[in-house]
């Protein structure tokens, strides 16, 4: 297992409140060191925001400035690491929508982190080894749910 890939634990953890999602966020963003690459799952208003949100935070990013990619489908940040915070709900699902992101460079810079919102409209596009599945359970004031697991 490389370094990076030591640095997230799998797991799950419960998450009562807006909080504690980021807090977890922040926690995980600490230990980052690049490479990294996490695929959100989880229906709208889950609080996938507020957990890269909390990424930003843990990577000295402003997390007031971070907002959903949604229209924009990449929103870079810098801070100790970059951040590429990548939204493909609205694209066609296939490589198509990696082409529309320009996902290929962005996966060549070593020191950036990589969060992908709606990762299954990748299809089969080959990610390098360091990916995390991070699931989010859960909505409305309903306490949230979040898996954190390595692909098999």
């Amino acid at each position: 297992m490389s370094a990076a890939e030591q640095n997230i634990s799998s797991g799950e953890w419960i998450s009562r409140d807006a909080g504690e999602t980021f807090d977890l966020g922040r926690q995980i963003g600490a230990r980052l060191r690049g490479g990294e690459i996490l695929l959100l799952d989880g229906p709208l208003g889950a609080g996938k925001t507020i957990l890269v949100k909390g990424l930003a935070a843990g990577l000295n990013v402003d997390p007031d400035e971070v907002t959903s990619p949604s229209f924009t489908l990449v929103n870079p940040y810098n801070g100790r690491l970059s951040l590429f915070h990548i939204d493909l709900y609205r694209l066609d699902a296939g490589a198509s929508a990696a082409h529309a992101v320009d996902l290929e460079e962005l996966l060549t810079d070593e020191r950036a982190v990589i969060v992908i919102e709606w990762a299954e409209r990748l299809g089969k596009y080959p990610l390098p080894p360091c990916v995390w599945h991070v699931r989010v359970q859960g909505d409305g004031d309903a306490a949230r749910t979040i898996l954190i697991s390595k692909p098999s």
